[in-house]
């Protein structure tokens, strides 16, 4: 089964506790399509941390697969990570990918002692902040539901890495996805933002939608302007930004508030530079 992980988390020791997502339906997604979702018994997470002892002893950061392992149960969770504590004694961070979902089943309390425990960059994918994008490609929650538990989880300590689709509206709802997800991360003032630009997959049921006439992308020129119109509404306080995914025309990253400007600019330019294709999403990357 193949593993996925945050770019950032490169150069983590990555352990598997679950087996894939136990959403598992947006139709935007090609990851873990090929095996149900599965929690670990605690024997197997344990054989598994031995192993990992074994191997990376001094590990500092550590990140916990699979899909979103904020879901296991409040006392599972807690007690792998007093494992990971005891058994690893330069142990600095605990990352994991978490749904929006997920963090609201857990109180302000556990968060706190999950936070005690190392627990520190929790990656979350909005997508969007438009109820109806949100909707159409089967997001579990709501926009209301991912800002609060956005919130919930820095009001505890936890870092937000949170994840945008530019062009996940499509032609059709371009401009309202744009201003709803600004508007969502201004409420939610993430630690981290990652912006990346949708790309149909073959074998979702987005690319069969576009296939079928029922999805259009933006085109190169279209997916800049709409970046640019989300950037100049951000009002973000101390966030890291980073568009610098394969999916991304132009590669992007900086800090806000002291970079927007130079972000917008770097935009500007491109847009301005006649290189953009007007009429298709231009070629795919090589590699997503």
């Amino acid at each position: 089964m193949t593993l996925f992980r945050p770019p950032a988390e490169a150069y983590s020791l990555i352990l598997r506790i679950m087996e894939g997502c136990p959403w598992n339906q947006c139709t935007f997604c090609g990851m873990y399509k090929e095996a149900s979702c599965r929690f670990q018994s605690l024997e197997e997470i344990e054989a598994t941390l031995a192993q990992a002892r074994k191997t990376n002893p001094q590990a500092r950061r550590i990140f916990l697969a699979d899909g979103d392992v904020m879901a296991l149960p409040f006392h599972l969770l807690k007690t792998v990570l007093e494992r990971l504590n005891s058994q690893f004694p330069r142990l600095a961070r605990i990352n994991v990918y978490a749904n929006g979902h997920s963090i609201l089943q857990k109180s302000e309390t556990e968060l706190r002692e999950l936070k005690a425990l190392k627990l520190n960059t929790l990656y979350m994918g909005l997508e969007s902040g438009h109820e109806e994008t949100l909707q159409i490609v089967k997001k579990r929650e709501s926009a209301e539901e991912m800002i609060q538990a956005g919130q919930r989880a820095q009001a505890c300590g936890l870092k937000m890495s949170v994840m945008i689709l530019t062009g996940l509206g499509g032609q059709k709802n371009t401009l309202l996805h744009a201003h709803a997800t600004a508007a969502a991360l201004n409420r939610m003032q993430p630690s981290l933002l990652s912006a990346l630009r949708v790309i149909p997959i073959p074998g979702t049921e987005l690319y069969h939608r576009e296939q079928a006439g029922g999805f259009a992308q933006l085109t190169e020129f279209q997916a800049l302007e709409e970046l640019k119109i989300l950037l100049q509404e951000l009002e973000l306080n101390h966030t890291v930004f980073r568009a610098n995914h394969s999916s991304n025309i132009l590669p992007m990253e900086g800090r806000f508030p002291k970079d927007k400007k130079r972000l917008i600019h770097e935009l500007d330019a491109l847009l301005a530079s006649g290189t953009l294709d007007k009429k298709s999403p231009g070629p795919p990357p090589m590699s997503l």
